[in-house]
């Protein structure tokens, strides 16, 4: 039951679960997992899987957290985020920080002592690149601060990699590179219909910087890089037709919001393309990993 002050607002605990984040770490964790099933042939370490999970989600959480902290002031003038606890003043800066190294160092000493070191270290530098060099340094200074920055984004798999196999091949990097490529157009179909805000906040982002049309280009763009990254695990005999057929349907709907955004662009068409954009991410993994155990199920 969610506990609540005597003014009616929600608890401090559940203040402090807003700033981390839960549907976009969700993401984040789902394809970890996918990471960690793909990594053997069979079921990995059930226990392992647990702890990975647990280690990697209270690690994303905490830098949801700090971004947060971090971006106060911007917050506050963005109509999707004036509304969080840093902002409304019911969750103070010490607090913040105090929950973030807290929940942080619990997840990355789970991580060192139940799954391995590698992971922790992957997991403790995807920190540092979404925490840090995203949010401190790219956000507030390039547009390209989405395309540099959606390198620590595009980790999960590889920790979840790395969680059950001990090293990193080139599959997982494979992975890596299709939520790279994925970022940009997700971004970006959100920064369309954010414009605004992103100026109001003074962020370099692409439309603010660039315009408009120049970002409906470039989402183009970065879609069809997307599609040929799609392609590379099939190519590579990772995986089967299964993925190949999958992955096929689900390019072809994001190519045709991308083509559609750069031919007579909306807002409501941008909205669309991002919720799109990540059932596409969630449903191509899922793909990814119904593919990896059709083998086993038939046989």
């Amino acid at each position: 039951m969610l506990q609540r002050t005597l003014s009616g607002q929600p608890g401090l605990g559940v203040q402090l679960w807003r700033l981390t984040k839960p549907r976009v770490v969700s993401l984040i964790v789902f394809t970890a997992v996918i990471g960690m099933f793909l990594a053997v042939p069979a079921l990995p370490p059930l226990d392992r899987v647990a702890f990975a999970t647990i280690g990697i989600a209270l690690v994303a959480g905490a830098a949801a957290a700090f971004n947060c902290l971090v971006e106060q002031k911007i917050d506050a003038v963005m109509a999707r985020t004036r509304a969080r606890p840093t902002v409304s003043g019911t969750v103070s800066s010490p607090q913040v920080l105090l929950f973030a190294g807290g929940v942080g160092g619990l997840g990355l000493a789970i991580l060192w002592h139940a799954v391995n070191p590698l992971t922790m270290w992957l997991t403790l530098g995807t920190f540092v690149g979404y925490a840090i060099i995203y949010t401190v340094l790219l956000k507030p200074n390039t547009p390209q601060n989405i395309v540099i920055g959606g390198a620590s984004g595009a980790m999960p798999p590889v920790l979840g990699w790395a969680a059950i196999s001990g090293d990193v091949t080139y599959q997982p990097l494979l992975l890596f590179l299709i939520i790279f490529a994925w970022t940009p157009p997700h971004f970006w179909a959100l920064a369309l219909y954010r414009r605004n805000d992103y100026a109001r906040a003074g962020l370099p982002m692409l439309p603010v910087t660039h315009g408009e049309k120049f970002t409906r280009l470039h989402l183009l763009l970065y879609t069809l890089i997307l599609i040929a990254a799609t392609l590379l695990p099939f190519a590579t005999h990772m995986s089967g037709w299964f993925y190949l057929g999958a992955a096929g349907v689900l390019d072809a709907v994001f190519l045709g919001y991308a083509v559609l955004l750069y031919a007579r662009y909306s807002d409501a068409l941008a909205r669309r393309t991002f919720a799109y954009s990540i059932f596409y991410l969630a449903m191509l993994f899922a793909a990814l990993m119904i593919d990896h155990y059709l083998p086993l199920a038939i046989g």
